[in-house]
């Protein structure tokens, strides 16, 4: 593979693997080119780079390919951490977060956002399901604290608000009248700032250059 000058990151705008990879090295002030892709139509060059066909991938410059979301968040805030979203003393609690947000919270998600597909349980099952799971201990910690793990943000907080944000929208009027006042102030925070509207700029489809 050749090099290139700066890395280049295969992304689609409203999954939030790659927002979350997005709003990482964005912060981390890093240079990347982005790709955005047509779920439907994977460019060629990106299933070269990672055969697993799903997004975020970023090639870097020297050839590495990083596959999954929270390797590349990883890898752009070691480069650097300006506001220390990541810190030492902190990291058990922010993976345990994303453990349970990457894990058993997603699969609730999935089946509350397209109940048609898990027709085993109702979706206002699902819904109780991932209220006991996330968003009440979510709301209890956000009671305490600004943010997850303290008075300012940490890549904890960056890696799940994606997905709370999409849990929020399935049912935007039930989430607005629901007990989690703390944690819809912390997902209004979020998903307002000046880092998170850079991100979600719509971009056109990337196309690769004829051959020369």
């Amino acid at each position: 593979m050749s090099a290139t000058k700066q890395p280049i990151l295969y992304s689609y705008r409203r999954c939030p693997y790659a927002m979350r990879a997005r709003l990482a090295l964005r912060y981390a002030g890093l240079a990347v080119e982005i790709r955005e892709i047509q779920l439907r139509a994977k460019p060629a060059a990106m299933l070269l780079a990672s055969p697993k066909g799903t997004v975020p991938v970023l090639v870097l410059p020297n050839g590495q390919v990083l596959e999954q979301s929270l390797d590349i968040m990883a890898w752009a805030l070691a480069q650097q951490d300006p506001e220390g979203w990541r810190e030492p003393q902190f990291d058990n609690q922010a993976q345990a977060w994303i453990a349970r947000n990457d894990g058993p919270f997603k699969l609730l998600l999935d089946r509350y956002k397209y109940p048609e597909r898990y027709t085993e349980r109702s979706q206002a099952h699902w819904r109780q399901e991932a209220e006991v799971l996330m968003l009440a201990p979510m709301e209890q910690a956000l009671q305490q604290q600004r943010f997850l793990l303290g008075a300012s943000p940490s890549w904890a907080d960056m890696a799940l608000m994606p997905f709370i944000r999409q849990f929020a929208r399935v049912d935007l009027a039930w989430f607005e009248a629901a007990p989690y006042a703390a944690l819809r102030a912390w997902l209004a925070e979020l998903e307002g700032s000046a880092l998170f509207e850079s991100i979600m700029h719509k971009q056109e489809v990337w196309q690769p250059g004829p051959k020369l």
